[in-house]
């Protein structure tokens, strides 16, 4: 049989398995779902270097000492947010409304995992699956199978030891594009998760299965008069370089005004930051931008000192950013600083006030990364106020790394490796996504009054127009609605 052919009776195979395994995980109690979710998080804690190295020598991408807080961040971290959540039953229950709230899981989910962050995603996403009593099945990109399906393995494992039902984890094998798109377009599927390329997560969004999809970040970090320059840029140099730039909700660009450019411009380079000259700037935007128009895949993930040696670039020893000045006209789709680049490699944009810093930044993420995430470093708590009420991204961190902040590592928000992007990012939802998005809340709402007391409302009199009731009707009208509602209450 064709392998294409195989590939799709597999995922109906899978697909399969699952939702009879969604019917028993349906049953569970919280407490049963708990109790399998803490053994999938112990177990990637156990295995996490061990997949960290795997995802690095199999894709190319990061550092595995980076991968390994990546994968404390899919299982502990997220485990730790969660454990306490209410997700399935009785959610809340409001006695003088008298409405209930039922959590009821979604199902089947397909989750679409990424070579930038495989290991820790197939975590995250697995365990916020089952947390909330759906079951998923994993699909893993063809670039990192053999470390998403060996993390695969120590989770099924491990959930099935602690009680989970068989089919409740399931990964496909056989990777064709056959097999996603039956995948994706299975009337089984209840809720696609998807994160990976923009073409990925246009395919989901096409599949006629609902989904919550991520489009690709291109923060700017603006960096405004009253910041710690020096804390400013750490903070950026960190980020930029946490496992060499794979997280999406990375800075992409530096904003910074005239007046303390020369400052932020001797911080880079004391930490680390080299400004490339002209010359060096047009040969690695050649090297970075392919003829298609997307990023070159070969700088993903690769240190700066790799991405200059590609591009035939002499940098000196130890720098671990390449930073490319540019013009604030010049933002565009064919000029790759004023996009999403998934490595050490930063625009570098300068203007003379906060309010064109504002500007600036919304045309950037217009010309990509819109409904994403920004970071901003300042001491003006009237500044942050001004570009939460401005900026079109579902994420503005203040005086953190981008990469961390975003993911919930470094700032209050849920941890988590989809973040949405709202519907100015062509997304479902702008949340950090959490058990919470993958159930249905199912309501309870006993009846209040009746069809007469409605009508003998003030306003629904039926009285001529231009007539009114007067204060004694009022009162006897409210005094009859309220004896009412208090017979039901006792009752």
């Amino acid at each position: 049989m064709d392998r294409d052919l195989q590939s799709i009776q597999e995922v109906r195979c899978l697909v399969g398995k699952a939702k009879e395994a969604e019917k028993i995980l349906s049953q569970y109690s919280q407490k049963e779902l708990d109790k399998i979710c803490q053994a999938i998080c112990h177990a990637c804690v156990k295995n996490g270097e061990r997949l960290a190295k795997m995802a690095v020598e199999e894709t190319g991408f990061g550092r595995w000492q980076d991968k390994v807080l990546k994968n404390k961040l899919g299982s502990e971290l997220t485990w730790e947010f969660i454990k306490d959540m209410k997700t399935i039953g009785c959610l809340s229950e409001d006695k003088t409304k008298k409405v209930w709230e039922i959590g009821v899981p979604m199902g089947v989910i397909a989750a679409l995992i990424p070579s930038t962050n495989p290991t820790s995603t197939v975590m995250y996403k697995t365990m916020i699956s089952l947390k909330s009593g759906n079951a998923i099945i994993i699909s893993p990109h063809p670039g990192a199978k053999k470390c998403i399906t060996e993390t695969y393995e120590v989770i099924k494992k491990a959930a099935e030891l602690a009680g989970a039902p068989k089919g409740a984890i399931g990964c496909v094998t056989l990777i064709t594009p056959e097999a996603t798109d039956a995948l994706l377009k299975h009337p089984d599927v209840s809720l696609i998760l998807a994160t990976g390329g923009e073409a990925m997560v246009h395919a989901a969004y096409s599949s006629g299965n609902p989904a919550l999809g991520v489009g690709p970040g291109n923060g700017p970090s603006y960096i405004e008069n009253s910041a710690d320059i020096p804390m400013a840029v750490k903070r950026i140099v960190d980020s930029k370089t946490f496992d060499n730039g794979t997280i999406c909700a990375s800075e992409q660009s530096i904003v910074t005004e005239y007046g303390i450019s020369p400052q932020v411009e001797e911080e880079l380079k004391n930490q680390g930051g080299y400004f490339l000259s002209q010359e060096q700037t047009e040969r690695l935007s050649g090297f970075l931008l392919r003829a298609n128009g997307t990023m070159n895949p070969q700088i993903v993930g690769k240190t700066a000192q790799k991405i200059a040696d590609m591009a035939g670039i002499e940098i000196p020893p130890g720098t671990k950013l390449l930073i490319a000045r540019q013009d604030g006209r010049n933002v565009h789709k064919k000029n790759p600083y004023s996009r999403e680049k998934l490595c050490p490699v930063l625009g570098y944009f300068e203007v003379a006030n906060w309010q064109e810093a504002c500007d600036l930044c919304i045309r950037i993420l217009q010309n990509e990364g819109a409904g994403h995430t920004m970071t901003l470093h300042t001491r003006n708590e009237e500044i942050v106020k001004e570009f939460a009420l401005h900026k079109p991204v579902s994420r503005i961190l203040v005086n953190t790394p981008g990469a961390l902040g975003g993911v919930g590592a470094t700032t209050g928000l849920a941890p988590a490796l989809t973040l949405g992007c709202g519907a100015v990012g062509g997304s479902a939802t702008s949340d950090n996504i959490t058990p919470m998005n993958l159930i249905n809340i199912r309501r309870v709402a006993y009846g209040l009054t009746e069809l007469e007391d409605l009508k003998n409302q003030p306003g629904n009199s039926g009285q001529d127009e231009g007539e009114t009731l007067t204060q004694e009707e009022i009162e006897a009208i409210a005094k009859a609605v309220l004896a009412k509602l208090q017979l039901r209450n006792e009752h």
